[in-house]
């Protein structure tokens, strides 16, 4: 006999229950463990071809972990020290260059400087926010994952969890199918095979989206020749999983930098915003379509707003699942309204009357 529905929603919800307290009290101690969970997930399909071209499981892992650390150590050698480099630059020179658009703006703009102008007061209203919010941002990052202490734990933890959960994963997969409800075992099975299809697409396609455009940004912008071009590119190639996020964070900054460095040479900087212009343009209309596509079924609107709610609830770590949450999520909401569909309700009693006839 099967349990009650009103005892099925009970037992989940207080699963449920559980997830979120746990993930809200252990947030920054789960941080390594998640991250190797999501890299052993993403890698696992390469686990997985390179068993079916004859390789044993132990020696696909080896595999895949000598290629990653040789190309580790081929990014240590050749980008990282320049990336850290501009980086540092950067963060050293932004002072002066606010000092510097101050003093532009007291020139250009002197009704921003009045004390009693609606401006003035706008702006600094906007300011005190923002530097509310960065200030709070800030003492979060440094207290979960940039301390030293949290950076020695990422780099030593998450690659043993990684190689030990690409080990056992097949494994971990059999033993969770065996645990199923026997009743529903067919309903989890569809939709976990469904959310699995659109985290592997949405991951692999923004992944690969994320990449082509921070190093089309970064290569296209030291062409042109603006300061911390590299660093630049990096941090918009990197948050290009946002919607629209990248490009206007790394538009902003670059064409912030630009103005400062090639005032009066319009060219140059029409140029930079051009860059951005074309990678907006190549995101929306080819990139995306091409390497996530239509049926990933995470709409910009719902992942910015997963993001929004489990990075408040969560900090950091609650910003890493919030993908995969929302994916499962927009599953379940597709198969609940599939149900709803073909039920009762939404039929009403004349078509089962007309079937029956």
């Amino acid at each position: 006999m099967a349990l009650p529905a009103k005892k099925q929603f009970k037992y989940w919800g207080i699963a449920a229950l559980v997830f979120a307290v746990v993930m809200w009290a252990l947030g920054d101690v789960l941080l390594p463990f998640v991250l190797g969970a999501a890299i052993a997930y993403m890698i696992d399909p390469i686990a997985d071809r390179l068993e079916a071209w004859g390789m044993s499981r132990s020696g696909a892992i080896a595999a895949i972990t000598v290629g990653a650390l040789l190309v580790f150590l081929l990014m240590l050698l050749v980008v990282v020290p320049t990336l850290i480099y501009q980086m540092i630059d950067l963060v050293n020179v932004l002072p002066q260059l606010v000092q510097d658009a101050r003093s532009f703006a007291n020139e250009h703009f002197p009704a921003v400087f009045e004390q009693d102008s609606r401006i003035h007061q706008a702006i600094t209203a906007i300011a005190q926010t923002l530097q509310l919010r960065a200030v709070g941002m800030l003492q979060s990052i440094a207290g979960s994952a940039v301390s030293l202490l949290n950076v020695v734990v990422l780099l030593v933890i998450v690659p043993v969890v990684s190689v030990y959960l690409l080990l056992d994963w097949d494994r971990m997969i059999d033993r969770i199918d065996a645990l199923l409800p026997r009743d529903h075992q067919p309903v989890i099975r569809r939709i976990a095979s469904e959310i699995d299809a659109v985290l592997h697409s949405f991951i692999h396609g923004m992944g690969t989206v994320c990449l082509i455009l921070g190093t089309y940004y970064a290569v296209a912008l030291m062409i042109v020749g603006l300061n911390f071009g590299l660093a630049v590119g990096f941090i918009a190639g990197l948050i290009t999983f946002i919607p629209y996020l990248g490009a206007l964070i790394g538009g902003a900054l670059a064409i912030g930098l630009a103005l400062f460095q090639f005032w009066g040479d319009w060219v140059s900087i029409g140029l930079v915003a051009g860059i951005f212009a074309i990678g907006q343009v190549a995101e929306g209309n080819f990139l995306t379509p091409k390497l996530v596509g239509g049926s990933v079924g995470l709409h910009p609107v719902w992942l910015l707003l997963a993001l929004s709610v489990f990075g408040a609830l969560f900090g950091f770590v609650g910003m890493l699942v919030a993908v995969p949450v929302a994916a499962a999520l927009g599953v379940v909401a597709r198969f609940l309204t599939e149900q709803y569909l073909n039920s009762r309700l939404y039929l009403g009693l004349g078509h089962r009357d007309a079937d029956s006839e």
